[in-house]
């Protein structure tokens, strides 16, 4: 957190979370004076929360961390005396509803009532939100009628139209109250679900709005978000994922936009190219990350691109080889081309066919036949038959019409097969080291940001001390004692 001795900070909340407590809506004139644990981790009839704790860190300019916890071993939260408190100004915005869902608009919306007052965007706001919304905008301002003074409906127009808050769309809507709030210099700022109601477009334009805002006040800005766009526009330092591991929860910073969809959706999004020569080669590939990686996603997180002939291989490894890849990239090889710059060979020094076929006769074709259901006379006598062929390219295809079995499923069960049977150790270590380790790569992880205000501070105090240092000596701290432990 950034804070800057003698200066009033303001904890500016987006969005409905911090407001919403149990069917109570807060705002700034009923905000309790203090929210304590048990607002946010009730009791119910379904939960009752017992040995629980709550860590905390704060650190104020120069001086060092305030560390404590709040804690409730039974019935009530402990911890309140040592907490740190400061002020804070909530400004809630409502933004995921509709004005015409929000409380009290309703009745607004009649032509009976007449507009009685309104408050323009100043030149800046507005400037601000056309080029969000990606349009000249003539007019925005917020709006109050006769009928209720005390909630505002935000007007906008623009192209020779106005309309109000009740005929626009949620995304301008959204922007429209989010853009007109003034933000002090060096607040925080919490936007839960920034993305909200937004078109791709808009979501990249508003985070790069708060960029250059955060950089001209000295922002901080904590968002939370399930958009991989969001996500994109934020530098790598900038990300952090809670995640699920076991029965614990682990933040996890530097993710990429694709590494997080994965952990959030349903459909995989790969962080790791595999470039390799054909279908045959792929399916070996996968068997052996399968079969082998200690990850078990992290097939899920590669993508295999079949580049067809070798020549294409071995200059894919060079560009690999001078990292000219946007991506972690790896090269394989069938293990009949030789060693290549750049490039990994694939198991065995014959092409894959060759390779899986004579591993699987040596063992008597292992468990095949139970796997494809085949009588085991049947399955030996295809796949022996098959190896007398000159091209091993058509070996799967013979054995595949003989058994009157898809030779995609053919394949990949031989893999499968071969992978968990036959393979090496050295072998696998060759394979499935390299992709762990560029997988790996992708999450970088970030320590803990250092402190970079004291010089700032310490500087701006002495520029203090020289003008007056009374006024130093009583430059109020932004954080307090709190009072005293909840009661019952």
């Amino acid at each position: 957190m950034k804070f800057h001795d003698g200066l009033s900070e303001e904890l500016i909340l987006y969005g409905d979370i911090p407001f919403d407590l149990h069917g109570h809506r807060y705002t700034a004139k009923r905000l309790p004076s203090i929210l304590n644990a048990s607002d946010f981790f009730p009791d119910t009839a379904w939960e009752k929360i017992k040995d629980a704790t709550i860590r905390y860190s704060v650190r104020q300019g120069g001086l060092p961390p305030i560390e404590g916890t709040l804690r409730k071993p039974e019935p009530r939260w402990r911890g309140y005396k040592e907490r740190p408190s400061r002020q804070v100004v909530f400004r809630d915005l409502s933004r995921i509803q509709p004005i015409t869902a929000r409380v009290g608009y309703a009745r607004l919306a009649k032509p009976k009532w007449v507009e009685k007052s309104f408050v323009d965007f100043d030149k800046k706001s507005l400037t601000r939100f056309s080029q969000i919304m990606g349009r000249e905008y003539d007019i925005a301002r917020m709006s109050y009628t006769n009928g209720d003074a005390s909630r505002p409906v935000p007007v906008i127009g623009h192209d020779g139209f106005k309309y109000s808050g009740f005929h626009q769309g949620a995304g301008e809507t959204v922007l429209a109250e989010l853009v007109q709030v003034p933000i002090p210099q060096y607040s925080i700022v919490l936007i839960d679900e920034v993305e909200s109601s937004l078109h791709p477009k808009l979501q990249r334009r508003l985070m790069r709005d708060l960029a250059e805002l955060a950089r001209a006040l000295e922002l901080q800005i904590i968002i939370t978000t399930h958009s991989p766009i969001i996500l994109d526009e934020l530098p790598v330092e900038a990300r952090a994922q809670i995640m699920m591991t076991g029965e614990s929860r682990t933040v996890v910073y530097g993710v990429t936009p694709d590494f997080a969809m994965t952990k959030m959706d349903d459909v995989p999004r790969p962080e790791c190219d595999l470039y390799v020569e054909d279908e045959r080669a792929e399916r070996m590939l996968i068997e052996i990350i399968v079969a082998h990686a200690v990850n078990p996603d992290c097939a899920l997180r590669c993508k295999t691109i079949r580049y067809g002939a070798a020549s294409v291989g071995q200059h894919l490894g060079i560009m690999a080889f001078q990292d000219r890849f946007p991506t972690p990239s790896l090269v394989f090889l069938d293990g009949d081309q030789g060693q290549s710059p750049g490039c990994i060979n694939l198991p065995g020094a014959d092409p894959p066919e060759v390779v899986v076929f004579e591993a699987l006769r040596s063992k008597n074709w292992l468990n095949l036949k139970d796997r494809i259901r085949r009588d085991y006379s049947a399955v030996a006598d295809a796949c022996t038959q098959a190896m007398s062929l000159p091209d091993h390219h058509e070996w799967i295809t013979y054995v595949s019409n003989k058994l009157v079995i898809s030779g995609d499923v053919l394949w990949h069960t031989i893999c499968s097969e071969w992978a968990t049977q036959c393979i090496t150790r050295d072998d696998v270590k060759a394979i499935v080291q390299p992709i762990e380790d560029a997988l790996d790569k992708v999450l970088t992880t970030f320590a803990p940001p250092k402190v970079t205000l004291v010089d700032i501070v310490t500087r701006e105090q002495k520029e203090k001390q020289k003008q007056s240092s009374a006024t130093a000596n009583e430059s109020p701290l932004l954080f307090v004692q709190s009072p005293n432990d909840e009661q019952d």
